[in-house]
C-alpha cells in the first residue's frame, strides 16, 4: 500500500472552512482554532486512506475528489457508500463518545477513487471541541448513538432470527411433501415387487412352456415401453378408458379387474394391448396371472417415476436454498438476476401460499450484472414478503424484468390495497412501518434501499395505487467507471 502524503498544517483559512456545511455556523474564534489544529492531506487515485479495524485516530472532511467506503464481509469488501459531495465527513466520527477503556476503531475502509483532498483533525482534537463547545448536544448525541446502537443490535438480531425461522419452516414444509411422497411410493413399491414375484412363481408353476414365458417377458417389456410413450389423457379420457378396460377384464374373467383398470389406463394402455396379452397367453387359466403380473410391472414403473419426481423435487429445493444463501460462492460476482428471483420465490413459496398467483414476466435476454447476490436476495425477500402481507393471502404477485438504458430493472408488484400517498416517501425510513405493532420492525425496506443504492449504485422506487403496487429496483449493467 502506497503511503499517503504527509498532512500539511495551516492550509485552510477561516473563510475557506466556513464554506464547509459542517463548520458554517461556527464563530470566527472557533474556526480559527480548527484551522490551527487541523491540516490538509492529499490522496492519489486508488490509495487507501483509512483501513477498517485500525485505531480511529483521525477525522476526515472531503474537500475534493471521490471516495468509496467499504466493509469487510468474509473474504470480500462490500461497498456501502460512494460520494463526491464536498464537506462529507468520515473516520473518527464518534470520538466524542466516552467508552471508558474501549479503543475506537474505524468501522469501514475508505479509498480515494480519484485524486482527493481532505481536511483532517485528530480524533483527540475533534472529541475535545465537541465536549467543550457543545456539552448539551454531546449528551444528546451520546444517548442517541448508544441507544440506536443497542436498539439496532437487538432488533436486527431478532429480525434475522424471525426471517431465518420463517424461511426454515417454509423450506422444511416444502421438503416434507416430496419426502413423504417418496416414502409412500417406496412402501407401495415393496408390496408390488413382492406381488410380482408371487405372480411370476404362479406363472412358472402353471407349466408355461419356456418359449411362452419368454414371449410373455418380451410382451411385458413392450407394454412398459408403450406406457412410457403413451400420451397423457385428460380426466374424462382416463375415466372412459378405465370403463373400457374394466368391462373387458370382467368379460374375460380377470379377478379384480376394476382395480387393475386404473393402472392400465394411467399407463396409457388400451383394449388392443389387452388383446395382445391374450394372444400371447394360449394356455387356459393363465390370462388372469399374466395380466396381474404385467399390472404389477406397470405400477412398479409408475411408483419409480413418482420416487424420481419426488427426489428430484428435493434436489431442486436444496439447489434453490444454496442459490438463495449463496453458499460456497464469492460475495461479488456477475449474475443472472433471474436465478436469485427464482430461488427467493421457492424459499418463500410456503409463505406465498396457494391463494396468491405468481406471474413471471422475465426478459431472458438480459445481460449478467455485477452484484452481491446474497444481498440482492435479501432485497427480493423483503419486497416479496411485504407484497404477500399486503395482499393478505389472496391476489397476484407479478415479477417482471426488463432493460432500461444501461440498467436492469426488476419490478415486483402486488394487487393489494396500495400505500397511501402521504406514506410513500417514508417507506424507506429506518423503523417506519405500516404494519400493526409486532408485525414488522421497519428495517426491511431501509436495508433494501441501502443495499441497492449504497451497495450497488442502483435505485429503488415505489409506485402505488389501489390494486397495483410496484417496487422498481434498477441495477447498473456494468461496474461504475471510477472503480
Amino acid at each position: 500500500m502506497t503511503e499517503l502524503e504527509p498532512c500539511q498544517p495551516g492550509m485552510l483559512t477561516v473563510d475557506e472552512l466556513r464554506t464547509l456545511f459542517l463548520f458554517e455556523k461556527l464563530t470566527d474564534d472557533q474556526l480559527a482554532w480548527i484551522a490551527g489544529h487541523g491540516c490538509t492531506q492529499h490522496a492519489a487515485a486508488g490509495q487507501l486512506v483509512i483501513q477498517e479495524g485500525d485505531p480511529a485516530d483521525k477525522f476526515f472532511v472531503l474537500l475534493s475528489g471521490t471516495v468509496a467506503l467499504t466493509r469487510r464481509v468474509g473474504q470480500d469488501d462490500v461497498e456501502t457508500t460512494r460520494t463526491e459531495q464536498r464537506g462529507v465527513y468520515m473516520g473518527a466520527t464518534r470520538a466524542y463518545i466516552r467508552d471508558e477503556g474501549v479503543q475506537h476503531r474505524y468501522m469501514a475502509s475508505m479509498r480515494a477513487l480519484d485524486d482527493s483532498d481532505f481536511f483532517v483533525l485528530s480524533a483527540e482534537d475533534f472529541g475535545s471541541l465537541m465536549r467543550d463547545w457543545f456539552p448539551m448536544a454531546l449528551h444528546l448525541l451520546e444517548g442517541l448513538t448508544l441507544g440506536m446502537r443497542t436498539t439496532q443490535v437487538a432488533i436486527g438480531e431478532r429480525q434475522r432470527l424471525v426471517a431465518l425461522g420463517a424461511l426454515s419452516a417454509g423450506l422444511m414444509h416444502e421438503l416434507n411433501n416430496p419426502a413423504a411422497a417418496a416414502s409412500r411410493a417406496t412402501g407401495a413399491l415393496r408390496q408390488r415387487v413382492a406381488g410380482m414375484r408371487h405372480k411370476l412363481g404362479m406363472l412358472a408353476a402353471g407349466k408355461v412352456a419356456p418359449e411362452r414365458l419368454d414371449a410373455l417377458v418380451e410382451l411385458q417389456e413392450d407394454v412398459i415401453e408403450r406406457a412410457a410413450k403413451a400420451p397423457t389423457l385428460t380426466a374424462l379420457q382416463a375415466s372412459d378408458r378405465e370403463d373400457e378396460l374394466g368391462d373387458w377384464m370382467q368379460e374375460h374373467g380377470v379377478t379384480g379387474g376394476w382395480d387393475l383398470a386404473p393402472v392400465f389406463a394411467q399407463g396409457g394402455l388400451d383394449i388392443e394391448c389387452l388383446e395382445l396379452i391374450e394372444a400371447k397367453v394360449v394356455e387356459p387359466g393363465l390370462l388372469d396371472q399374466a395380466i396381474h403380473w404385467i399390472g404389477y410391472a406397470l405400477e412398479t414403473e409408475q411408483l419409480m417415476s413418482d420416487i424420481e419426481e419426488a427426489t428430484g423435487r428435493v434436489s431442486s429445493l436444496v439447489t434453490s436454498a444454496k442459490q438463495y444463501s449463496q453458499l460456497d460462492r464469492a460475495a461479488h460476482q456477475w449474475i443472472d438476476v433471474h436465478t436469485g428471483l427464482d430461488s427467493t420465490l421457492v424459499m418463500l413459496s410456503h409463505k406465498i401460499g396457494t391463494g396468491v398467483q405468481v406471474v413471471k414476466e422475465y426478459d431472458r435476454d438480459l445481460p449478467r450484472i455485477p452484484a452481491h447476490p446474497a444481498e440482492l436476495n435479501q432485497v427480493w425477500t423483503n419486497i416479496v414478503d411485504n407484497a404477500v402481507q399486503a395482499m393478505n393471502g389472496a391476489g397476484t404477485l407479478t415479477v417482471k424484468t426488463y432493460r432500461q438504458d444501461d440498467q436492469v430493472v426488476v419490478s415486483i408488484g402486488d394487487t393489494g390495497p396500495g400505500v397511501p400517498e402521504e406514506l410513500r416517501k417514508r417507506v424507506f425510513e429506518p423503523f417506519f412501518t405500516t404494519k400493526a405493532v409486532g408485525e414488522g420492525t421497519g428495517l426491511g425496506l431501509d436495508i433494501s434501499y441501502r443495499i441497492v443504492v449504497g451497495g450497488h449504485g442502483g435505485d429503488i422506487v415505489l409506485e402505488s395505487r389501489p390494486g397495483d403496487t410496484r417496487f422498481l429496483v434498477s441495477l447498473p449493467i456494468s461496474e461504475p467507471a471510477s472503480r
